[in-house]
């Protein structure tokens, strides 16, 4: 992308939209799209969160320690130019330990971005609450399944990506696990206020057992 076209693409989501434009039609629906981040014998059991004017609220209670949530764009990088897009979906089922300890974050920043809060202001609020320790490192074990062929990622993917899993472990260098380097299968980002580095292994199935059916990335 040149810089020209990227600063137009960043034009295209200079602030927030409309709140209710990053709402579900139904509760029902919401549900369904977060269930589809997992195999069917995790995510029926587990905690769906849907989101409202004011952030996220328990839909559906669970019984086996996870927790399925429909994120939205501003889950993203503050840089990112999608940050506001409002028609990011991303279905994610969290384990026990990544709902305890990755999961309180983003819904943060919910509250934050629902409030009115500007990218700049949101980067000081997680500058804060990583000082004061309210952001801290994940737990041991934290990770989540993507693996909804019905979620939108971005403009950039126009959809879903691939079906994946994501493991999110205290900051360190991607080259501990082999990441980013030619031939691996895994990836990495480090991410830059909190201290959390994410890895991420695509896999060949969605959620509903179809097959990827595309070249791995």
């Amino acid at each position: 992308m040149s810089c020209v076209e990227a600063s137009a693409h960043m034009a295209s989501y200079p602030s927030m939209a409309p709140i209710d434009t990053y709402l579900s039609q139904t509760a029902v629906d919401e549900i369904g799209l977060a269930r589809s981040a997992g195999p069917p014998s995790i995510s029926n059991d587990a905690e769906i969160l849907t989101l409202g004017v004011h952030g996220y609220s328990p839909a559906v209670k669970g019984r086996n320690g996870f927790a399925c949530i429909v994120e939205r764009a501003w889950s993203m990088a503050f840089d990112d130019p999608e940050f506001w897009n409002p028609r990011v979906r991303a279905p994610i089922c969290f384990n026990a330990a990544a709902t305890r300890s990755v999961l309180p974050e983003y819904l943060m920043r919910t509250k934050w971005a629902l409030s009115g809060a500007s990218r700049s202001k949101m980067v000081s609020l997680v500058k804060a609450a990583v000082a004061s320790h309210e952001i801290t490192a994940p737990e041991f074990g934290s990770m989540c399944y993507m693996m909804s062929k019905r979620g939108y990622l971005g403009d950039d993917v126009g959809g879903p990506w691939h079906p994946h899993l994501m493991f999110f472990l205290p900051r360190m260098a991607a080259n501990q696990w082999g990441a980013n380097l030619p031939g691996s299968p895994v990836m990495a980002g480090v991410k830059r206020f909190e201290p959390t580095t994410v890895f991420l292994v695509p896999i060949a199935k969605w959620s509903d057992g179809s097959a990827d059916g595309r070249q791995q990335p």
